[in-house]
């Protein structure tokens, strides 16, 4: 696989996480809201295309005589025939000039700057916003490049941080401006200059907070056409190498080579996709829409169709959506996180910093238990339980993939496990039952509250790692890093308590995982919740995954 060519890498600007102000790509007005705009200038011109016709006839032959009766009161006849064309074309004009000073404002005050500390956007024209994200509380950082915006080289960068609704977008910049930024922001995140600065000083020095180097120096190396300097355009300046840029672009790898080693790569094949897809709950939806539908046109019933047909038409898109969306996937471990990436035309490319995912889930539905594919999601803070398309794709790191696959992903967001532990407990907790080692189980008074899945029902703690195993028409596993636990709790219900069994619950940031043991025998949770508060204070004391790049500087 080639590296990005030169076109595809060029930039407008190096020089945008000095601390000061800057401003977004300018047709930054344009993609946010002008297109729309445009549209409805379209619409309501080709709705009105044969009077605007008949004015230019009219204002070439003023003789010509009218019939009022054409004109059934639309706005272009009245404006005929009360002889004020002129002032109509007037008040168009001063209308687009409105549009295009608003645009330009919006434009000229929607700044951001990146500083040591955070992440600062000011925005508003009438009504003034600013938004900051501060660097150590950064969850992640998003890189969308829709179609249209991709057309001339532009990106959206999101910037998550932990809270609600506490995200900072950055729309748009130019698309390579956007990678570079990224990693610029992420290397201060890290303290890795921090570190750099701690060990240039001297010893008992007082250093203060160093100051952001430019996006050039970080970003680029010697001879990359991307360290042109600030304020000057990369390129020959021709048509043809603006073009020859687009499309380096939409054919460039969404990963550069250069960032993962080929063998943390996962990719997730077109048949997979289609055939996990196909076999996923949708397509049992999809079934029963059209028995209804087809019982309803032999039947007579006109009022299943206005009933169905919306639904079916929903699920349909939902599937091509799932689709399209998992195309060209690819989950990878670089020097600042894990990157997940997809997309075709419009692609979109997540990075999760080290120490930032508290809680994982594989899990396999019973459709998928021939082929042996495998789902994983994850819990970050700033995520929500809500079930909208946004929050189901920020938790799902690999949408379907085989054992092996899910065991390379575990081993990127779990790096500190070891191989054998992974290997032994993933797949134990994956596909084992009662009867193993690697996990303590049930007793068999669970069968009371858990009839088909208590023999699955277990834990295991190891490597800083508690796991928790469940189901039989979904298959679960459940893993939380101790050092992201919150809490730990112990629940003893009358009827549990009569059986001698207990439920468990481990608390860490709101997602659409809860790690929980349903049932398990009372002696057995306890020791659970011990080991799990102990080691929870232990790891969380050693852990030093939020200043990884001060950790690589070391």
């Amino acid at each position: 696989m080639s590296a990005p060519s030169e076109g595809a890498r060029a930039a407008l600007s190096t020089d945008l996480a000095d601390g000061e102000w800057h401003r977004l790509h300018p047709l930054t007005p344009l993609l946010r809201g002008g297109i729309f705009l445009i549209a409805i200038i379209g619409f309501v011109i080709a709705n009105l295309r044969e009077r605007v016709v008949d004015l230019f006839l009219i204002a070439v032959s003023p003789g010509t005589p009218i019939d009022a009766d054409d004109f059934d009161g639309d706005p272009v006849s009245l404006l005929v025939r009360s002889g004020n064309v002129g002032w109509g074309l007037l008040a168009i004009l001063v209308l687009l000039l409105l549009l295009l000073g608003g645009f330009f404002l919006s434009w000229r005050l929607h700044t951001f700057r990146i500083t040591s500390e955070a992440v600062e956007v000011r925005s508003g024209i009438v009504f003034r916003s600013h938004r900051s994200a501060r660097l150590d509380r950064i969850q992640g950082i998003s890189i969308t490049k829709s179609l249209i915006p991709r057309l001339v080289g532009a990106a959206k960068l999101e910037v998550s941080v932990a809270g609600q609704s506490a995200s900072v977008q950055l729309s748009y910049l130019q698309g390579r401006l956007a990678d570079a930024l990224r990693a610029d922001i992420l290397r201060l995140a890290s303290g890795v200059k921090a570190a750099k600065a701690r060990a240039a000083a001297p010893e008992g020095a007082v250093t203060d907070a160093p100051e952001p180097a430019p996006l050039a120096a970080a970003a680029a190396a010697p001879g990359d056409p991307a360290a042109t300097p600030a304020g000057t355009t990369a390129g020959n300046g021709h048509g043809d190498g603006l073009v020859q840029r687009r499309v380096d672009e939409f054919l460039a790898p969404e990963l550069d080579p250069d960032l993962a080693p080929p063998e943390s790569v996962v990719h997730i094949p077109l048949g997979r996709v289609i055939g996990s897809s196909v076999l996923g709950g949708s397509t049992l939806a999809l079934l029963i829409f059209a028995g209804v539908i087809a019982w309803g046109l032999t039947s007579g019933s006109a009022w299943v169709l206005f009933s169905f047909v919306p639904a079916v038409i929903g699920v349909v898109t939902y599937m091509w959506s799932r689709i399209t969306k998992s195309l060209r996937y690819s989950i990878a471990g670089t020097p600042d996180g894990v990157r997940v990436g997809y997309g075709l035309l419009s692609t979109q490319n997540d990075t999760l910093p080290p120490g930032r995912i508290h809680a994982i889930q594989v899990g396999q539905p019973l459709l998928w238990r021939p082929f042996g594919w495998w789902t994983v999601r994850i819990n970050v803070a700033g995520q929500t339980v809500s079930a909208s398309g946004d929050a189901q794709r920020r938790s799902l790191v690999l949408p379907v993939g085989t054992i092996a696959d899910v065991r390379r992903v575990l081993g990127l967001l779990l790096p500190d496990a070891s191989d054998d532990v992974l290997d032994r407990l993933t797949t134990t907790g994956m596909v084992g039952a009662g009867g193993d080692d690697a996990f303590i189980g049930a007793p068999k008074a669970a069968a009371w509250l858990r009839p088909f899945s208590w023999r699955r029902t277990g834990y295991a703690i190891a490597d800083g790692v508690v796991l928790f195993r469940g189901g039989v028409v979904w298959r679960s596993l459940v893993l939380v890093p101790l050092a992201r636990t919150q809490s730990v709790a112990l629940h003893l219900g009358p009827l549990r308590r009569m059986l001698g069994l207990a439920l468990v619950r481990v608390h860490t940031v709101m997602g659409p995982i809860t790690p929980t043991l349903p049932v398990v025998a009372r002696g057995d949770a306890e020791a659970c919740v011990e080991q799990v508060a102990a080691g929870a204070i232990e790891w969380a004391r050693l852990d030093a995954s939020d200043h990884w790049g001060g950790a690589r500087a070391d």
